[in-house]
């Protein structure tokens, strides 16, 4: 099976389709499938649910699909560097299901495992539980969270080999793991691809049984998300 495909554009050709829903890997800016992101934008895809750890930042990531309103509803953990983001939610034009870290992460590994829905104590007394199914389990009481399985995953990984099987680097690995598994396919871009067998099979993170689509989006131009620095003192 050929997986390896020029562009993102081309990666995506025949997945696309109007209120789709799509799984985003990605940790702030760190591990973010930009080049996938660009082309769903190119694409003008719109009425997108997009589960994503966060929506980017104004501009960059998740934030270029808000500026072009082809987000209909944003699924995240994580908002606050996205001052569209805010704007779009506080003026009703955007619907926002808001998720605690750990328990997104576990809905999206749940999803592809198969499991629609588990308990956790994670949001018990909070917005978070209101309207889901409460249950006690040895005097605790636990809420219901359905597994997220998506019509698309996107991910970017540090490098892979041809047959896709991937590693991720450091941060990025958070969500972009779980992510992987939680749809019905998924397409991933790398730093760079090397040829299958040359990886160490104890590194790598993810099977290529699960990357259907595979490009190189380098070179990439790592950002910052919030930059805070020192200021020089005098010698």
């Amino acid at each position: 099976m050929q997986k390896i495909y020029p562009d993102a554009a081309s990666a995506l050709e025949g997945l696309l389709f109007d209120g789709m829903q799509i799984c985003a890997g990605g940790f702030g800016l760190s591990g973010i499938p930009e080049r996938l992101i660009d082309a769903i934008r190119d694409a003008g895809t719109k009425d997108l649910t997009i589960a994503s750890n966060n929506a980017g930042i104004d501009g960059e990531g998740l934030g270029k699909l808000l500026r072009t309103r082809q987000v209909k509803k944003m699924i995240s953990s994580y908002v606050g560097e996205n001052k569209e983001f805010e704007r779009q939610y506080l003026a009703g034009e955007l619907e926002v299901e808001f998720c605690p870290q750990g328990t997104l992460a576990e809905r999206c590994r749940a999803g592809g495992a198969g499991i629609p829905g588990f308990y956790t104590k994670t949001g018990v007394g909070t917005q978070v539980a209101e309207g889901k199914e409460h249950k006690d389990f040895d005097g605790q009481t636990y809420i219901l969270e359905r597994g997220i399985y998506a019509d698309l995953c996107i991910i970017k990984g540090w490098k892979a080999d041809k047959a896709g099987n991937l590693i991720f680097r450091k941060t990025a690995r958070n969500f972009n793991q779980p992510m992987a598994t939680a749809g019905k396919i998924c397409v991933a871009e790398v730093e760079e691809i090397v040829e299958t067998g040359s990886l160490d099979p104890d590194c790598i993170h993810l099977p290529g049984v699960y990357v259907k689509r595979l490009i190189c989006g380098a070179p990439y131009d790592k950002k910052i998300e919030f930059r805070t620095v020192r200021e020089r003192t005098a010698a």
